[in-house]
């Protein structure tokens, strides 16, 4: 679910202050991204919106979450953006932002 590994070395390559500011500003935008899709989801911007969770996810090592946005954000690109289900998309990040804060 977390890569803890990828937590390590980007704690080591910004320093402990500043990843607590990436990884709070991580769980803010991601939780606005979130909040979008499950309260007024467009699936016209469903590429746009899965590739910035992936992105935002791998490099915090939310390794779960960004396989199932990368695999969302493939399908939408092919035109299936309909039959994308964001709910493992939800599931996975709250979950993992529980462990994360765990942690």
């Amino acid at each position: 679910m977390i890569s803890w590994d990828r937590v390590a070395e980007l704690k080591a390559e910004i320093g402990e202050e500043d990843f607590a500011e990436v990884a709070e500003m991580f769980l803010m935008e991601v939780d606005e991204v979130i909040d979008r899709l499950r309260n007024n989801p467009d699936p016209s911007q469903y590429e746009q919106d899965l590739h910035f969770l992936k992105s935002s996810a791998v490099n915090l090592g939310f390794d779960a979450l960004s396989k199932l946005c990368g695999d969302g954000e493939q399908m939408a690109a092919r035109g299936r953006a309909a039959d994308v289900d964001l709910t493992p998309v939800f599931d996975t990040y709250f979950a993992s932002k529980e462990v994360f804060t765990a942690h």
